[in-house]
């Protein structure tokens, strides 16, 4: 889930600053954790305190999703999850937006099957995404996950998208143009754009390149790429070092007022996901 984290923290400064090369600075200067990483963290936490069950997960992402994200509430959120967010009896509101991949990740690296990635991403969505393109988009990332981990090669990946989800009919140089042109934040805008970005790089960090150079929604498509690139590729110490020297002081300058709280303190989730389901990247050669 540590890449998902990446992602956004590299597209945090070039969400509404595109750039549509590949030569950017990684850790551009002001980079700082937003809504992705925090409800990737949430997601995580809902797990962890669910024991990785399906049953009762809704109500332990809601609790998490309100309980951290009230404590940031000028992290991004889009207008319509900031009202969910703030209610007393949030319902799940039609969305189709891609908050819902941006922070699904961690179901993919719990999931013990497929059927289970899937059963837990429909979970922790339907809460707030309950349009169908909503849930697809979030099944479509716990799955790219899950299989990346478990030894699928890109090529699997991509069939098994295709078959299942989206049509992957284009290729990154086709659509970079103009894909920038419009800011695109629905699933079926981005979740298809995101995976193709993983599944054309070479490492860990092209996947995360890949998906800033086409533009739009920069972070959440860095998010969406990062964390299936974990899974495949797993994340060199020293990006992960430099990720957390970054995130702690993003949330420092960004959000000081939850940072002097720390309750709970959001590293400290992310570790203790990993130590409890491990990092299961399958070393293999780039083009798997």
């Amino acid at each position: 889930m540590f890449g998902a984290i990446i992602g956004d923290l590299v597209g945090s400064v070039y969400e509404f600053n595109n750039y549509t090369k590949k030569d950017f600075p990684f850790f551009g200067p002001g980079c700082f954790p937003t809504d992705d990483s925090l409800m990737t963290i949430a997601v995580a936490k809902a797990i962890l305190d669910n024991d990785g069950a399906t049953a009762g997960l809704g109500r332990q992402a809601v609790k998490w999703m309100q309980k951290i994200g009230r404590q940031y509430p000028e992290c991004g959120f889009g207008t319509r999850f900031f009202a969910w967010m703030f209610c007393d009896d949030p319902q799940p509101y039609n969305s189709f937006g891609n908050g819902s991949a941006m922070r699904v990740s961690p179901c993919g690296f719990a999931a013990k099957s497929l059927s289970e990635a899937i059963a837990l991403a429909r979970a922790v969505t339907v809460v707030s995404h309950d349009h169908p393109e909503g849930i697809k988009g979030a099944e479509a990332t716990a799955c790219a996950v899950y299989l990346a981990r478990t030894g699928s090669t890109k090529q699997e990946i991509r069939e098994f998208i295709t078959e299942n989800y989206y049509a992957l009919d284009f290729t990154l140089d086709e659509i970079r143009p103009y894909y920038h042109l419009r800011f695109d934040e629905t699933c079926q805008g981005s979740v298809p754009q995101a995976i193709e970005a993983f599944l054309e790089s070479v490492s860990f960090e092209d996947a995360i390149r890949n998906a800033i150079s086409i533009g739009s929604d920069s972070d959440t498509l860095a998010a969406i790429a990062g964390g299936i690139a974990e899974a495949f590729y797993g994340i060199p110490q020293d990006l992960r070092e430099e990720a957390v020297r970054r995130f702690r002081f993003g949330c420092l300058v960004r959000y000081p007022a939850a940072c002097v709280e720390k309750d709970p303190d959001l590293l400290s989730i992310a570790d203790e996901f990993e130590r409890r389901y491990g990092v299961f990247a399958c070393p293999r050669p780039a083009d798997g």
